[in-house]
């Protein structure tokens, strides 16, 4: 969906924020680790980056309770980068090329960086397109602000990044070396990647073929090579806090898991807790379902898993939730779409086109009532859906009310329609103020948004929301032509 644009060009600066830093504390040091699980580990002397100059900070934190860390302090943790580099090539596989560059910041120069990114042009216009196309599908509250959610869960304790387009890493000046040091294990993970593919042209080439005039294939990709990057940095940095116990993610799949889990656990964070439940998975996505992807692929070797996986990454959610897909060559081809321009002509005018993977579709479900087990089960008998949103010639959407929809689904077979269908007719009492059925039309409900039409037709479900029953049925009906065309 139009979401993971923003949400991946933030994971472009690959942050671990709070679903790391709020939990890695208690994680880091086990009570039998005598040390970091690094100090073996050698690595590019010191001098070979730039040295931290404390006493330079950009500018003070506003909170005086704050701690800040010491010249000592910041001199061991700049060694640390050297050291835990080295434990990540061995860890990965990924070779070093050079020295990783580092630089010590300011809580409020992280924050800003943040804030910034939101700031250009394209950003704001896909904001305001996901706003109101989330909205519309009842993923986020009507009343909420998709940019401050984000800004919230982005900026909510912040432990360090790299950013592939400085190539440095960034360490922060208010946490303990000790506290830092796992995560930096996560970060130069990253860099490693960067190192040895380029990641700014890995993300630039997830850029994918139109479907007719659409992309609606690129966010998938997206999806999937972030929770690959992100599944890499989460397995060597639960590798190297299981380090001191003499233990190995390969050797101990299972507690990798639950620490992983327990990093990313709702309950350290007051902020994760109240975030809508699509925004918090699918910002846990890379972690949880790209560790899993990874653990499955290191059954067959750590070059499967890291390097071989970065030449020929996973093509959608779909392959990193069922990592045998992926293993196995499948994948999920789209569906043919018409010329929605053509057929809705001069009176409307496109305002969003996408996907939605087998992960958007098991957050659906739950958002529409299914509880987890039977949504996850729903979401892997999905075969491709995408969505087209319009709007009337003139106006400018600001609210979902002002936007109306189609989206074509195909399923595994017809009764796994049949369930989707039925799960979405219930789900619209939850998302409209009204929404009655009209008496002797079946699959046609009224809001007070305008009609609603669910029609299932074998393994498809094609739905409009929005749109008067002229339009919806030429909508329908093109669309099911283009597939039965093949284009």
């Amino acid at each position: 969906m139009t979401v993971k644009k923003i949400s991946h060009f933030l994971f472009s600066i690959f942050v671990t924020a709070a679903l790391l830093a709020a939990q890695t504390q208690p994680l880091q040091q086990p009570p039998s680790q005598p040390s970091t699980g690094t100090q073996q580990q050698s690595g590019p002397p010191a001098s070979s980056a730039q040295q931290p100059q404390v006493g330079q900070q950009p500018e003070a934190n506003p909170n005086q309770d704050e701690h800040h860390i010491s010249q000592a302090e910041a001199d061991e943790l700049f060694r640390a980068v050297d050291q835990i580099l080295e434990f990540d090539s061995k860890a990965s596989g990924l070779p070093i090329r050079h020295p990783v560059k580092r630089k010590l910041v300011s809580r409020q120069a992280v924050e800003k960086y943040f804030v910034d990114s939101f700031k250009d042009d394209r950003s704001a216009k896909r904001m305001t397109q996901a706003e109101v196309v989330l909205k519309k599908f009842g993923l986020i509250p009507r009343d909420s602000s998709l940019e401050g959610i984000l800004l919230e869960l982005y900026t909510d304790a912040v432990a360090g990044y790299y950013d592939p387009k400085t190539k440095t890493v960034y360490l922060l000046d208010w946490l303990e070396p000790e506290a830092q040091k796992p995560v930096l294990a996560h970060e130069l993970t990253h860099a490693l990647q960067d190192q040895n593919f380029n990641l700014t042209k890995f993300m630039k080439n997830a850029q994918q073929k139109k479907v007719g005039k659409y992309d609606v294939l690129t966010s998938e990709v997206l999806n999937a090579r972030v929770a690959l990057m992100e599944g890499q940095a989460a397995a060597v940095m639960v590798d190297y806090i299981l380090a001191p116990q003499k233990q190995t993610i390969e050797s101990n799949p299972d507690l990798a898991r639950a620490l992983q889990a327990g990093m990313l656990s709702d309950d350290g964070s007051k902020i994760m807790q109240k975030a809508p439940l699509y925004l918090k998975e699918d910002l846990k996505f890379p972690y949880t379902y790209g560790l899993n992807f990874v653990l499955d692929l290191l059954k067959v070797s750590k070059q499967e898993a890291f390097a071989e996986a970065f030449e020929t990454p996973p093509a959608d959610s779909r392959q990193v939730m069922q990592p045998q897909t992926y293993l196995q060559g499948q994948q999920v081809p789209p569906l043919p779409m018409p010329d929605f321009e053509h057929l809705l002509g001069h009176d409307w005018r496109r305002f969003d086109v996408d996907s939605v993977g087998e992960f958007d579709l098991s957050v659906l479900a739950r958002e529409y009532g299914a509880p987890i087990i039977e949504a996850e089960s729903m979401a892997r008998e999905w075969r491709f859906q995408y969505y087209y949103a319009a709007a009337k010639k003139g106006v400018k959407p600001q609210k979902p009310e002002d936007v109306s929809l189609i989206y074509v689904s195909r399923w595994s077979s017809p009764d796994a329609a049949a369930s989707f269908a039925r799960l979405d007719g219930d789900s619209l009492k939850r998302r409209y103020k009204t929404s009655r059925p009209v008496a002797g039309e079946s699959g046609h409900w009224t809001t007070e948004e305008g009609d609603v039409f669910i029609q299932q037709q074998g393994e498809l479900v094609l739905v409009t929301e929005g749109f008067d029953p002229v339009t919806s049925s030429k909508l329908r009906d093109g669309a099911l032509a283009a597939i039965k065309s093949g284009r």
